[in-house]
């Protein structure tokens, strides 16, 4: 019987027994439409209300500025789009985006099409790293620059931008500042305050919430304008009956993530240590991209030289360890990583690169036995990629 270790956090983690908890009675009896005026309604309105409440205290922002939604890819649309919006009713409306080259297809995809409706819009490099150098920010911006949006963490390396400096040197050129934080809520302090973003895109099944439900920081002031059409729910900027037992799950998930942020990300930082020893002590020919940047606790993103990470990734499915080649949103995408690639790897490297994040239910034995199981793995991958270019 092959051993069970997951060690995919960044594509999803587990519910958390206590938050499903929490979630039931909004399953089961307390079913009610918060927009009801009766009883039901009543008490969902209230649930709903608490929850936003303990998600704007996760990220030190106030109840109103929360916007609930249904996913993180939502989250990202909601404020580039709600942003543009609002400024369509200027008399010189600024069309000027500026994100980065290694951002989520979330944002990427909407900067994509939003250039095909007119909008300019420049992607910033990252360095080795995978940091953005805020020179190439300042450079960037323009009189006619609207919004920047640039990732707190990166969902493949861990890599953590500086977002503090990047947005001050944004408002200090007139422009709004929007982080998807998606992969860094949970893991290390996400604070609006001290950062001063605009805007903050959060998804609560990356920290042992349930799918299907995320949120938008929508700072007080920020102009904005829906997206889409319909009732007044969520201040009539997000329509559409809320999805309670979800947003439950996720305020419950998210007070969790903050009474043991700190311990927990000592825990997982030391583990990724062990790992990180332990693949780049004992396999010849192995690196760590993203190796010289501050990362989130629980990544490592790996290389090994002459090695498939496909093919790592099912040998490795096969005995029992779950890990993954980057974003499990573009799973079984032919092209490689662009975040890699914009890091100034080459396609070959990128080819031999895997990701592995850990979780709280890892634990030191599943490191060690991992690490084994790796090394076995890139021999065979090795000389399985020797023998097909022989016989090409």
């Amino acid at each position: 019987m092959p051993t069970s270790i997951y060690l995919d956090h960044n594509a999803t983690t587990p519910l958390a027994p206590e938050v499903l908890e929490a979630m039931l009675p909004y399953l089961r009896e307390d079913f009610g439409n918060p927009s009801s005026i009766h009883r039901y309604g009543r008490e969902a309105k209230a649930a709903l209300q608490s929850a936003r409440e303990a998600v704007a205290a996760f990220l030190s922002a106030s109840a109103a500025e929360i916007v609930f939604t249904a996913s993180g890819t939502e989250s990202d649309n909601l404020a580039v789009l709600g942003v543009l919006g609002a400024e369509e009713d200027s008399p010189r409306p600024r069309r000027h985006l500026i994100t980065s080259e290694i951002e989520h297809h979330a944002v990427l995809n909407v900067t994509r099409h939003l250039e095909k409706k007119g909008c300019a819009v420049t992607y910033l490099p990252v360095d080795r790293s995978g940091r953005v150098v805020e020179g190439s920010l300042r450079s960037a911006l323009r009189r006619d620059t609207l919004l920047v949006s640039i990732m707190t963490a990166n969902n493949e390396t861990g890599v953590i931008q500086p977002i503090e400096d990047l947005a001050r040197i944004s408002h200090e050129a007139g422009a709004l500042f929007h982080t998807d934080a998606v992969q860094a809520c949970g893991k290390v302090p996400v604070d609006v305050l001290s950062t001063s973003v605009d805007l903050l895109s959060l998804s609560a099944h990356k920290f042992y919430g349930p799918k299907g439900v995320a949120a938008c920081y929508v700072r007080k002031g920020t102009p904005f304008k829906p997206v889409l059409r319909g009732g007044g729910q969520e201040r009539s900027r997000r329509p559409g009956t809320e999805n309670v037992a979800g947003i439950v799950g996720l305020a419950e998930a998210a007070q969790r993530a903050r009474a043991s942020l700190d311990e927990e990300a000592e825990r997982l930082r030391g583990l990724r240590a062990e790992l990180e020893a332990s693949v780049l002590g004992r396999i010849g020919g192995s690196y760590l991209n993203g190796e010289n940047a501050p990362r989130t606790p629980n990544t490592a993103n790996f290389r090994f030289d002459g090695a498939d990470g496909e093919d790592l990734v099912k040998q490795l499915d096969r005995e029992g360890f779950a890990i993954s080649t980057g974003a499990a949103c573009s799973a079984g995408a032919i092209a490689p990583s662009h975040v890699l690639l914009a890091m100034g790897l080459t396609p070959q490297e990128v080819q031999g690169s895997i990701r592995v994040s850990l979780g709280r239910t890892t634990r030191a034995e599943d490191v060690q036995a991992f690490a084994d199981a790796l090394r076995k793995a890139v021999e065979v991958s090795r000389a399985k990629q020797l023998s097909d270019r022989a016989s090409a």
